[in-house]
């Protein structure tokens, strides 16, 4: 069996498991770079700080392996949630330290060779998403996919309502790590028509303090659910993402 016969592991084309060599090697075989964007924010008393950036890790290793595409550490802090600062624990950046945080990290990589970033995010703070937006350098492109603004319609009710620690990301998280889900913290706290309202409207979430952080039905949530939705997901970035010219992928050389 050769290697090209093994299945492709992560950590094969993970940047800071590899000597500069190995990087360089890869870029020059398909320059671009994925990167996890992630927050430190409060998700109810039953979900870890770290949800957001759980989830867009797993998505953006998956993507590397599948489409054998270098991948960057993931990013741990993002613009929160307003009201979440609150909660203890959460810390997050204001979005034009988060703009200017990643714009320094494109600057370098791009210094090496990629000429596409590829951002994933799972956040429903819009300056978080405005900051990833603007993050630009002077010839690679940026490409923001935020895994929230994907069809889910095939996983959860098609109306409109905002969710925070609710039945998405509690299902993700039971399928991906139920060691982190205390089950018996879940509590529901569906929102308010007015808020319903606002959030169609266009209005950013605010999770109430008298909720412990939560909008939604977690306990709706089940592990098959959020392994549906994580697999409909890399579905769904996959093709977005146009395939490398460089022909069938496989790990750089060490």
């Amino acid at each position: 069996m050769t290697e090209h016969d093994t299945p492709l592991d992560a950590d094969e084309f993970a940047i800071d498991r590899l000597p500069w060599p190995a990087v360089r090697r890869g870029l020059a075989r398909d320059p671009r770079l994925l990167l996890a964007v992630g927050s430190l924010e409060q998700h109810g008393p039953h979900l870890p700080l770290a949800t957001g950036t759980l989830i867009a890790e797993h998505v953006v290793r998956e993507l590397s392996a599948r489409l054998g595409v270098l991948h960057a550490p993931a990013f741990d802090y993002g613009v929160n949630l307003r009201g979440s600062h609150r909660f203890p624990g959460t810390a997050g950046l204001r979005r034009k330290t988060l703009h200017r945080a990643v714009n320094e990290l494109f600057s370098s990589w791009e210094d090496h060779g990629v000429t596409e970033f590829v951002v994933v995010t799972a956040s429903r703070s819009e300056p978080h998403i405005d900051a990833l937006l603007m993050a630009l350098t002077s010839d690679a492109r940026t490409t923001v996919i935020d895994l929230f603004s994907l069809d889910l319609s095939r996983h959860s009710p098609a109306d409109p309502q905002p969710q925070h620690a609710g039945e998405i990301e509690t299902s993700i998280m039971l399928h991906l790590r139920p060691d982190l889900v205390r089950t018996e913290a879940v509590h529901d706290a569906p929102p308010a028509e007015r808020a319903v309202r606002r959030y169609v409207g266009g209005r950013p979430l605010t999770p109430p303090e008298a909720s412990g952080g939560v909008i939604g039905h977690p306990s709706r949530a089940s592990a098959a659910r959020g392994a549906a939705i994580l697999d409909s997901w890399l579905d769904d970035v996959a093709t977005l993402l146009e395939p490398s010219p460089s022909g069938p992928p496989g790990p750089p050389t060490v």
